[in-house]
Order: structure tokens, then C-alpha cells, then sequence
């Protein structure tokens, strides 16, 4: 499980469920409206007219009278609709850094024309949610319980009580090119233009990728690979059991490190935590390293026995999102990233 999972920040006080639903309904003409005259929720979605259908990943079928205008979504799904031309009105999760600027997993959306309902865990505001007059309401699911990521469980019956429906897009379980058809479907029923020339690259780039990433891991299988996270007290190990991009990429071939002890561990199986002391227990030659803004980046670890790490010390430490952007533009870097450390590392474990 992703590490901002395990880590439950403050929660914010939300509105009863009649109060929400009241505000929901009085504003439902207005937020159509906006859509309806080129709006944040206008694009390719809102020109096209007649009912819509889509089943997720729990197998359920969400529908409406017309295709979705008025979209919230978690920030990584609607940064990757984006990329196939679907604009979001509504996000919920790391959206901006503290300086204002676009989190990591914002990817290419202007943030400033979105409405944050939440920027981190736990924070969802019921208030704003119903003002948007949702039509659908999107995330990622990491477990087979149909959960849907940044949706607070606390509050869970409230928002739903607004009346849109949901979808679930999961990345549990399996390797990284399924759910990227998944999100490419999603775009699609959404209106997005899912076969134009730079989808086209860019899903030609992914190919690309992936051949280079397991030519290189095919000639060079000694080379380690480690995927970590750094906490103030806690380092923590991934294996490739359920991330979707370390399934892929052993599924490549590459040689990455597999924590025994992660099957006992909280995390449910995802990594396993170790302490600074012994930040040193697995060999490795490269490690990628989260990249969110949960995570204390490598430029900020100041522990001695990080900096005596054989990979650290050759410069052999790249990032990681394990909560990857779900379009073929964005993943395709990934995996020319690790490519390159691959094909270029020293063998130092």
C-alpha cells in the first residue's frame, strides 16, 4: 500500500448530510450552466449529448443522462484524463505544495482553474463537492474492497449522499499497463480524444519504453534495483507484490529487491519499515525513491547510513511515483528513466 495510506493526517469537520444535499440542489442550474458556457467542466465531453455508461473496476455501472461536464476527481485520475483533453472542475488529493505550486501528481493541469476540495489525506470539503453539481466523482482504488483513494471514509455516506455517481479505477494487484487501458477507456467514454497523433506517440514512447527497459534489464541482471521511501523515523522497502509499476517491471525482467519481512509488515504486504540504523539491509545497486511530496526527498535525508549507501554514494538514486499518472505520456518517462540507470550503472552491491 502506498505510504500515505498508513499515515492518517487531521481531519476536517464537514456538513450533515441534509445540509449538503440542500446546497447540492440549489446550485445544480448554476454549475450546469457554467458548463454549458464554456466552463471549467466544458471540452470535448460536454458537446457530445445522450445517456452515459461506464463499469469500473468494482463492476459497477455508473450512469448518467449525458456525458459527465461537471468532473471531480482524485488529482492523479484527473491529470491523466487531462492529457486526453477531459478537464476536471473538482480534485481531491496532493494537488498543490506548500509554495502554491503544482504537486507532482498535478501533472500537466493548471491547478489555479480547478476547485481543491481537499489537499491532503482526510481533507475532503462536502461543501464545495456539492457546489460543483457533481456528475461523476473518480478515483483510484488500491485493494479489492472497491475503497476509493482520498475518498474519507468518515465522510464517505455524506458525499455520496450528494448523488453522483462513482467510478473506481483500481491499480491493486496488477501490472501497470491495465489500468492504463482502463483510464484510456475511461477518457474515452468522457468525450477525450483518445486516438489523436500525440496519444498515438505517446503510447508508441510507452512500447518504445518498455522494449528498452527489458533489453536493458535483459543484459545487465545483476543490477539491483530498490524501491524506497523515506519517513522521518522510517525507511520503507516496497516489493513488487500489488504496485503496479513494480509488477511490470519485474514482469520485464528487472532484478528488484524483494523484502521478505513485508508480508508481516502494517503496510498489508506493500513494503516493509525499517529503521535508519538499518537502512542498510538490502544490497542494491540502484534505488528509486518516492518522489511525492509525503515522502522526505533523497536531498533532504541528512542520516549517516543513507549516505553510506554504495548506490547513494554512486549517484545511482532515481525517482519514483508510486501512485504513477495513469496516460501513456506520463508513464512512458518511468520507464525510460529506469532504463537509463540500468544501462548506465556501476555495479556497486
Amino acid at each position: 500500500m502506498p505510504k500515505s495510506r498508513a499515515t492518517h493526517l487531521s481531519r476536517r469537520g464537514v456538513l450533515a448530510a441534509g445540509g449538503v444535499l440542500g446546497l447540492g440542489a440549489a446550485l445544480a442550474a448554476c454549475g450546469d450552466g457554467d458548463a454549458k458556457s464554456g466552463g471549467p467542466g466544458s471540452g470535448p465531453a460536454a458537446a457530445k449529448s445522450g445517456p452515459w455508461s461506464f463499469k469500473d473496476d468494482r463492476g459497477r455501472t455508473a450512469e448518467a443522462d449525458g456525458v459527465p461536464a461537471n468532473i471531480v476527481a482524485f488529482v492523479g485520475v484527473a491529470a491523466a484524463l487531462h492529457d486526453y483533453g477531459v478537464r476536471s472542475r473538482g480534485v481531491f488529493g496532493p494537488t498543490t505544495t506548500k509554495d502554491g505550486k503544482a504537486d507532482v501528481q498535478a501533472g500537466d493541469m493548471d491547478v489555479s482553474k480547478v476547485t481543491v476540495l481537499g489537499n491532503e489525506w482526510g481533507q475532503f470539503n462536502i461543501e464545495k463537492y456539492a457546489a460543483l453539481a457533481p456528475d461523476v466523482l473518480i478515483s483510484t482504488m488500491f485493494d479489492d474492497a472497491g475503497t476509493l483513494w482520498y475518498v474519507p471514509e468518515e465522510s464517505r455516506k455524506k458525499i455520496l449522499a450528494v448523488g453522483a455517481p462513482t467510478v473506481g479505477i483500481s491499480v491493486y494487484d496488477r501490472r501497470l499497463t491495465e489500468p492504463l487501458e482502463r483510464m484510456l477507456a475511461l477518457a474515452k467514454s468522457l468525450g477525450g480524444d483518445v486516438t489523436s497523433e500525440k496519444v498515438k506517440q505517446a503510447r508508441k514512447r510507452f512500447e518504445d519504453a518498455a522494449a528498452r527497459l527489458r533489453a536493458a534489464a535483459r543484459s545487465r541482471p545483476d543490477i539491483k534495483v530498490m524501491a524506497g521511501s523515506a519517513g522521518q523515523d522510517l525507511f520503507y522497502v516496497s516489493g513488487t507484490n500489488l504496485s503496479i509499476d513494480l509488477e511490470y517491471f519485474k514482469a520485464l525482467g528487472v532484478n528488484l529487491v524483494e523484502p521478505p519481512e513485508r508480508a508481516k509488515a502494517k503496510g498489508g504486504g506493500w513494503y516493509e519499515s525499517l529503521s535508519w540504523e538499518n537502512v542498510d539491509k538490502y544490497a542494491a545497486d540502484i534505488i528509486m525513491m518516492d518522489n511525492r511530496t509525503s515522502a522526505i526527498q533523497p536531498s533532504a535525508i541528512t542520516q549517516a547510513t543513507w549516505k553510506r549507501l554504495p548506490a547513494v554514494k554512486a549517484g545511482q538514486v532515481i525517482a519514483r511515483n508510486p501512485e504513477p499518472i495513469l496516460s501513456y505520456d506520463k508513464c512512458a518517462p518511468l520507464l525510460e528513466d529506469l532504463a537509463k540507470a540500468i544501462e548506465s550503472a556501476k555495479k556497486v552491491s
